[in-house]
């Protein structure tokens, strides 16, 4: 006895011998990588099936779009840390570090395609804003870019420091 099923792709009927079921072959039409299903045994019991509750789905979307929104506004509420003066003046170093640090990495991460690494990378900018705005207009105007950024070229390096910096101030 044969296996009878429709390929994902193209639709068409396929059968295969009863030891395939279970392991994965190609369509003889599409060449499409199928899935052969394993032959239904005799004391198998038929599954019901249950038509979906429309009502129950529209609820559920609607619950989704609430947990969605929720989430925007909550992280649109979010606080930038303040980067006015601290009493600790070894803090302070330390944040421009981290700042001068993030900020060749995301310039990096831009240059580089590497857009989602970047976007986590600006939230670090983000939170020390005032700082982040200072470093990277000081390498805007340097004559000489940091080494790691130094294969791009003038223009678009300062591109993308114009860009950093008009997504800190918006």
């Amino acid at each position: 006895m044969a296996i009878s099923f429709h390929c994902e792709s193209c639709k068409k009927k396929i059968k295969a011998r009863d030891e395939t079921g279970g392991k994965w072959g190609k369509c003889p039409y599409c060449q499409h990588r199928c899935y052969i299903p394993l032959p239904k045994s005799n004391d198998e019991p038929e599954l019901k099936l249950a038509p979906i509750d429309e009502a129950e789905e529209t609820q559920v979307n609607e619950l989704m779009r609430e947990t969605y929104d929720l989430t925007h506004k909550i992280l649109k509420e979010r606080q930038p840390i303040d980067d006015g003066p601290q009493d600790d003046p070894n803090a302070q170093k330390a944040a421009e570090k981290e700042v001068i640090k993030n900020s060749i990495l995301y310039l990096r991460q831009m240059a580089d395609g590497e857009l989602t690494q970047a976007e986590q990378t600006f939230e670090s900018l983000h939170r020390h804003k005032k700082i982040a705005q200072r470093v990277l207009g000081a390498m805007a105007r340097a004559e000489h870019p940091e080494p790691e950024l130094a294969d791009l070229s003038d223009g678009v390096l300062q591109g993308l420091i114009r860009d950093a910096l008009a997504k800190l101030s918006a």
